[in-house]
Order: structure tokens, then sequence, then C-alpha cells
């Protein structure tokens, strides 16, 4: 009888203790999974685009952002404010001409979907990033050109424009009188404007807009409209954009660069950095040769480096609204 209930009781208590670590388990598992689900937190809504004129551009890119707007209507609205103004000598109206004293602009857009458009060696149109959403939204194609891009912009309703303004004349016209016909760099607030923006769905997009080189040869299009040089998005990544001389940048596919080497695991500073240091590495001189690279990934963190320092980029989040200097590799 004895030896009958000290079984029981084992059982029993066999029962009770297999029971005792199930719970345990399921608690620990519970535990475990919201520690796995919390995650860091993700810096969002965030826009960043360079150089000072990134200061107007996000404050009207940011109207789009804060009320859960989407990065692509943020992009493409930011740059477009910048496009307008005729005291900015770098980007659309008031942009300064080539040395033939034409005023032909470029600008690509690219959305969280690898959606994109594109426009290079446009003349009278105001706002050119809004004619590459054009031709993203509604043709097959990726790129339109010159004559073709104009005359797509027409039938899109986009009005015709003298963008040759008097200041941007006059600078020309000085420029004639002493000029060996060779393009002007500028080491600081270059000849573009790149935006990225991550809303609050956690979207990446971005855009690219210039007047390009200042005084270059009539047909000459650097890396802004190029897919990949000038921009590059991948939401399950991040984003960049680049400034600078566009042909240095194209020779490294730059952009894209940028985004595999944070998808390698690097930081958007240190990618800018890797991909200078290859520019650096590609060219035997680099004098007047600025370039610069701006990053964003999915977690909202941001960096930028650039060859020469000078380089700078704005940058609007909830708690930040500041201009921050890129790092760079040369003084």
């Amino acid at each position: 009888m004895s030896i009958m209930k000290s079984r029981r009781n084992f059982i029993k208590l066999s029962a009770l203790g297999s029971a005792a670590l199930v719970t345990t388990s399921f608690k620990s598992s519970k535990k475990d999974k919201a520690v796995i689900n919390k995650g860091p937190r993700i810096n969002k809504p965030i826009v960043v685009s360079t150089w000072t004129a990134g200061m107007q551009a996000n404050a009207e890119a940011w109207k789009t952002l804060k009320k859960g707007g989407k990065a692509l209507d943020a992009v493409q609205k930011g740059v477009m404010v910048v496009e307008s103004d005729p005291n900015n000598q770098y980007v659309g109206i008031g942009g300064l001409p080539d040395r033939d004293g034409f005023v032909t602009l470029d600008a690509c857009i690219m959305d969280e979907n690898n959606r994109c458009g594109a426009v290079a060696f446009l003349q009278d149109i105001e706002n050119p990033v809004a004619v590459a959403r054009m031709v993203m939204d509604k043709t097959p194609h990726v790129l339109l050109v010159g004559e073709g891009a104009l005359q797509f912009a027409k039938e899109q309703g986009f009005k015709t424009v003298n963008l040759l303004t008097e200041k941007s004349k006059k600078d020309w016209e000085a420029w004639k009188v002493k000029s060996k016909y060779q393009p002007v760099i500028n080491v600081e607030n270059h000849d573009t404007i790149g935006m990225l923006a991550l809303d609050a769905d956690g979207n990446l997009s971005g855009s690219c807009t210039t007047s390009g080189m200042a005084y270059k040869m009539h047909g000459r299009v650097g890396d802004s409209p190029l897919i990949g040089a000038g921009l590059f998005v991948d939401n399950e990544v991040g984003a960049a954009c680049s400034t600078g001389v566009g042909e240095a940048v194209i020779r490294i596919a730059g952009s894209a660069i940028v985004v595999e080497l944070m998808r390698s695991g690097m930081s958007p500073t240190e990618a800018c950095r890797v991909a200078v240091e290859r520019i650096i590495k590609k060219h035997k001189n680099i004098n007047n040769l600025q370039v610069g690279f701006l990053a964003l990934n999915n977690k909202g963190e941001h960096g930028a480096y650039s060859v020469y320092s000078g380089f700078n980029y704005a940058l609007h989040t909830r708690e930040q609204n500041e201009m921050i200097n890129a790092k760079f590799n040369r003084n």
C-alpha cells in the first residue's frame, strides 16, 4: 500500500513539475518576444538635404512629413521651392548658364518601390523635378532628355519661362571677359540640391535637381539626373545623393555604391567616406575636385562626407532643424 501511494505521489509531483516548467518556459518566451519586438527606435519622419538651401527645402518638405504624408511628395515639394527661387543660382530659374548662355536643367526622383523618373538637358521649364515625377508616373521610361523632355513637359501642362535672370546673365557676361571656357568649380554651396526623406510609415524617397556646372559645355549632363550616380534609394537599406563634380561621381556610380556599403553594415557617414576615398583613388589630380555624399538609412540615421571641407547639409526632425558640417578628407 505504501508503495502504491508513493508511486501516485511521484506521478502527481512529476505532473506538477512539468506544468511549472511549461508555464515558466511560456512566460520566458513571452518576455523574450517582447524584448525582441521592441528593437531600436527608428528616427522618423526625417528629411536631409544638401547645402544651406536645404534649410528652405526641408521646411517645405516638413509640411508634408509632419502630417504623415509620403516621403515621395515631400522630396518633390521640398526641392521645388529652391528651383523656383531666382536668387539661387545653382538650381532652377536663375541658374547659371552654360558657356553659350543657355540655362539647362537636370533632375531625378525615386521612391520606396524603386520607381524613378528623370529629365536632363531640359530648357525653359522652372521645375524639372516635377517633370521627372511625371516621367515616373505617366511613362514607361526613366529618363527623357533635351527637346523630348521639353515636349513631354508641355504636353503635361508645364509653362515655358525664361530661366536666365538678369543677375545670372550679368555674371555670365563678366565670366566671358576673362574665361578660357573652363567650368567654375565651387568647393562650397555647389550646383546641386539633393534631398532624402524617411516618412512616418518608414518609407524612403529621394530627389536631386541642378542647373549643372556653371559655364559648362553646351550639352553637358552631370550625375544629378542619373539614377545610381546622383541619387539612389533602396527601401531595404537606405538612400544616398551626391553633389559636386558629377563626372567623378558617375565614374564610380557613387550613390549606388554608398547604399551598397550601408547594406554591408556601414553607417551612413562611413559609407560616404569610403565612396569619397574611392573617388580620390580613381583620380590622379583632385585639385578643385569637390564631391560630397549624403546618406540616410532606413533607421533614420544620417551622415555625409566630402573630398574637401566646406560641404554641409540641412537636417529636419521633430527635435532638430539645423545645418550640419560634413566630415571631410582634406582641407
